[in-house]
């Protein structure tokens, strides 16, 4: 009997084109990273209390908790959730909101830190590539799954555009945190593309993205008070 239900279950991630992971793994994917949503709430707290009350504050610094909050909670569900239409859904909801969090971790660094027209060109580019890679992801994710993890990259390292005025106004610490939290995004994103058919590999990425969020929040945590 349990057979028969490993097999339905496999046909069922073959036809929904899902990716193998055991239940061991799975578990560790959604305790990664439900870690990291409780870590998101968290700095959603620190940020509301502890920063200045202006409207580019409060807009800037919702749009970043509220990226982050929503990537760690749909991964969480994602991974916990059995074979099934609702678990596809997820896993497209959880490539997209990738997408969102690299915009929303823009947000706060251009509009407090950047500012001025650069600031806000630059967060119009950032969106605009985000919402575009939302859209594609959506539409056909396997299709343009090798191009949204080029854009992953890309748009995360499009702040060397704007490496002037960071440096200008951010501290040596800080950016030491914002660039080792990319080169940990970065690293993490290796680990994804090359690890699949190795155990435990995605909750090591999982790993790495939840530490590099973290050095980066400390950063904007730095910028807005």
């Amino acid at each position: 009997m349990e057979g028969i239900k490993q097999l339905a279950t496999a046909k069922r991630r073959a036809v929904l084109n899902l990716p193998f992971y055991s239940l061991g793994e799975e578990i560790w994917n959604a305790v990664s990273h439900g870690i990291g949503a409780g870590l998101s709430i968290a700095a959603l707290v620190l940020l509301m209390v502890f920063t200045p009350k202006t409207p580019i504050h409060i807009f800037s610094l919702l749009v970043y908790s509220i990226s982050m909050i929503l990537l760690y909670v749909i991964s969480t569900l994602y991974h916990a959730l059995p074979v099934t239409k609702g678990k596809k859904i997820f896993q497209i909801l959880d490539h997209c909101t990738i997408f969102f969090m690299i915009a929303g971790t823009y947000t706060p660094m251009l509009l407090l830190c950047v500012k001025g027209i650069t600031g806000w060109v630059m967060l119009g580019v950032v969106w605009a590539a985000s919402v575009i890679g939302i859209l594609l992801n959506a539409v056909d994710m396997k299709r343009y799954k090798k191009f949204s993890m080029a854009c992953y990259i890309c748009i995360g390292w499009s702040c060397v555009f704007i490496i002037k005025p960071l440096v200008q106004n951010l501290t040596i610490l800080q950016l030491c945190l914002l660039v080792g939290g990319g080169v940990l995004y970065t690293i993490g994103a290796v680990i994804y593309a090359k690890g699949k058919k190795l155990a435990y590999m995605h909750t090591i990425f999982h790993v790495f993205v939840v530490a590099a969020s973290v050095m980066q929040f400390f950063v904007v945590f730095t910028v807005a008070v």
